[in-house]
């Protein structure tokens, strides 16, 4: 009940909407509700009998607040597990569409379903089957998906694979440690799907036998100092460091920013405008400045090109 007590002041100071995520006990639903929550969490699996259920519905719809039926595969009912024998899709599907016909008694309209597993296939299935048989919003999640390393495959592989068939309209990554790389993983995968604006995004290719430069050691360079950059937050930039003349001209053309690497220099790219010929060891403070230049915009990003460019032709006539 203290963290009750707190909410209040948490729900005025936050510049997000707050939502309540409870287990046990339907009281502290209750109180949350009335606290100012933005919205409810609710796990089938231990929120406690039906009119418990009700009671906590009825609060919700009283304020005009959603609530989300969060179904987990490692805290399903037990009739479920006795049923199924296993915490199967259809385990998790039951659980989510049986909570909901509580909450549609009270008349209750603003419901969310999450129907999360840790195995990828069982997560796949689950919300695939729930997307068919209901118009309800779906929030979707690999839980308990483990370390940053493991679970960003895990996460980008389940929730990116339903977001590409259309499916699911809110998301959470669940990572074991800093709730910060939730939110960095989270925007990669929408980013990837090209669903909201990427910001800088790196195109570059792997060191296979033709590349000639240290790529390695360039791209990790241009992905730091592209963090320092003022990027704003609508904006999808691509820049490609590329390694070799084979796929690294079309990368670099078809990007906003670009290098393309030969043996031991790189030709640089922007706008599909191919530039100067520079050596290794200047290609990134060069890339680095055509992007500046172009985030500011107008002369300064003409400047520099039509500078590269001139370079670039002084460069073929002494060759």
């Amino acid at each position: 009940m203290a963290d009750i007590d707190a909410l209040p002041a948490i729900v005025e100071d936050s510049p997000l909407p707050v939502i309540a995520d409870v287990h046990f006990d339907y009281r502290l639903a209750v109180g949350a509700v009335k606290a100012g929550a933005a919205g409810l969490r609710i796990n089938p699996g231990n929120i406690g009998a039906r009119w418990k259920v009700r009671e906590v519905a009825a609060a919700a719809k009283d304020r005009d607040i959603p609530i989300r039926i969060g179904v987990n595969g490692g805290s399903l009912e037990k009739h479920l597990l006795d049923k199924y024998g296993e915490p199967m899709a259809a385990a998790l599907t039951e659980s989510a569409l049986t909570q909901a016909a509580v909450l549609e008694e009270i008349g209750l309209s603003g419901i969310k379903f999450s129907v999360k597993a840790s195995r990828v296939p069982v997560m796949l299935e689950a919300y695939r089957d729930i997307a068919g048989r209901t118009d309800y919003p779906l929030h979707l999640g690999v839980t308990e998906a483990g370390l940053p390393s493991r679970g960003l495959v895990k996460s980008a592989v389940g929730i990116g694979a339903l977001l590409a068939e259309g499916i699911g309209d809110t998301i959470r990554v669940s990572f074991t440690g800093d709730p910060a790389e939730e939110v960095r993983a989270a925007r990669q995968i929408l980013a990837s799907l090209e669903l909201i604006p990427a910001g800088v995004q790196v195109v570059a290719c792997p060191t296979c036998g033709r590349t000639q430069v240290d790529l390695t050691a360039m791209v990790v360079a241009a992905e730091e100092r592209l963090a320092l950059l003022p990027i704003p937050k609508d904006k999808s930039i691509t820049v490609a460091v590329m390694g070799c003349p084979v796929n690294g001209p079309g990368e670099a053309r078809e990007a906003d920013f670009g290098v393309a690497c030969g043996k031991g220099y790189g030709v640089l790219f922007a706008g599909g405008r191919q530039l100067t010929r520079l050596p290794e060891g200047e290609l990134i403070d060069a890339l680095i400045e055509l992007v500046a230049a172009g985030i500011a915009g107008g002369a300064a990003a003409e400047n520099a090109a039509d500078n590269s460019t001139d370079d670039c032709e002084k460069g073929v006539a002494q060759r």
